[in-house]
């Protein structure tokens, strides 16, 4: 079956470009968000250029023919320069490399000479053995993709999903050998707290959190994140079934409009949510919110007051938040704040694998079958 073509909005592509001039990588994005080099490459440059994200905008038939031949010309003298080792043996070829790599791609020389890439950082910097260098090298992969946030359990994990098998004591090891220190676990301080919310609604969900269902039941919960000297605060509605990050705001106010442009950002059509649980924040209680929940016979529940066991999931997502994200990166403007909180969701919902799910991600689990 023919794999479907994607598509992708303006304001998407926006965003990667947004992450991009703040720092993420390349390779992380094309990574992380399914894409390929060149379609990054080319969203990168429109931007620079124009602004805008068509071809007939950015680039002329003349200039285009340009680019493909500059590239073909490229790749044929790469391929002269290296043609008379393609039938030399593998110590030679890794030489040729070597010396070329200066000029051209490794990955491109390895492929023309027929030579994994493997083998050629294997004969350039030996180690004790092959074996030990594939693992050491995806556990750095591996740590590296975890934005630095997993320890050795998790490692383990995504090693077996590899079919490479190491004991905890050995990746401990491995990382401790090339200084690899998990985020965890950063003491937490809450700097400020709201009038609470007096509402006699009662605790509807009873600390039942597990869900059997995708969307019956979504909690939140608000934290804080200081950009450029100041608190800002970040709002997260979180799917009970999976721990999946449904909708999400920030802003500079801890208060009820937050709340509601996180309500606005939800990703599932809100007559799918049956219950929403939160504490008994002020910020909670507005009469939008109200409305919407009345409209769609959506059931509140709140946590007892000075009770944070009620609202437990939402308290560990935000342990979470805070020592993988927030304490983390240095905001300078609001901005950048809500570009990599998009960035942070993403990855938390596609590639963070959870415990509490058996080691999948909130979208793996979803789309179990039930």
């Amino acid at each position: 079956m023919p794999k479907q073509r994607r598509t992708f909005t303006e304001e998407f592509k926006k965003q990667m470009v947004q992450l991009y001039e703040n720092g993420k990588s390349r390779t992380s994005l094309v990574k992380e968000y399914d894409l390929t080099s060149s379609a990054l490459d080319r969203w990168i440059s429109q931007s620079q250029q124009s602004g805008a994200f068509t071809e007939k905008a950015n680039r002329s038939p003349e200039e285009a023919e340009l680019l493909a031949l500059r590239k073909e010309i490229q790749q044929l003298r790469m391929e002269n320069d290296i043609f008379k080792a393609s039938r030399a043996d593998h110590g030679t070829k890794v030489n040729v490399i070597r010396n070329n790599a200066h000029k051209y791609s490794v990955s491109a020389m390895c492929k023309v000479l027929g030579l994994p890439r493997s083998t050629y950082y294997y004969k350039s910097e030996p180690i004790d053995s092959e074996e030990e260098q594939q693992l050491e090298e995806t556990i750095l992969e591996i740590f590296r993709d975890s934005r630095s946030n997993y320890g050795t359990r998790k490692i383990k994990v995504e090693l077996r999903k590899k079919k490479l098998f190491a004991s905890r004591r050995r990746i401990g090891r491995i990382m401790k050998k090339y200084a690899l220190v998990s985020t965890y676990t950063v003491a937490q301080y809450k700097p400020s707290k709201s009038d609470p919310n007096e509402s006699p609604t009662s605790n509807q969900l009873k600390r039942e959190f597990k869900q059997e269902e995708p969307c019956a039941v979504v909690v939140s919960d608000l934290t804080y994140v200081r950009v450029a000297g100041k608190w800002h605060y970040v709002c997260l509605f979180i799917d009970l079934y999976n721990r999946e990050i449904i909708g999400f705001s920030s802003g500079p106010n801890k208060d009820a409009l937050l709340v509601y442009r996180a309500v606005a950002s939800l990703s599932v059509p809100l007559n799918r949510i049956k219950m929403f649980h939160t504490d008994r924040g002020g910020e909670f209680k507005n009469k939008l919110i109200s409305e919407a929940l009345q409209t769609f016979q959506i059931t509140r529940s709140l946590s007892a007051k000075g009770c944070p066991y009620d609202n437990a999931v939402a308290e560990a997502t935000f342990k979470i938040f805070k020592t993988e994200f927030a304490n983390q990166v240095h905001f300078h403007t609001g901005q950048q704040l809500a570009v990599e909180l998009y960035d942070y969701v993403h990855w938390f919902n596609h590639h963070r694998i959870h415990g509490t799910l058996g080691y999948l991600t909130p979208v793996q689990a979803r789309k179990l079958p039930s």
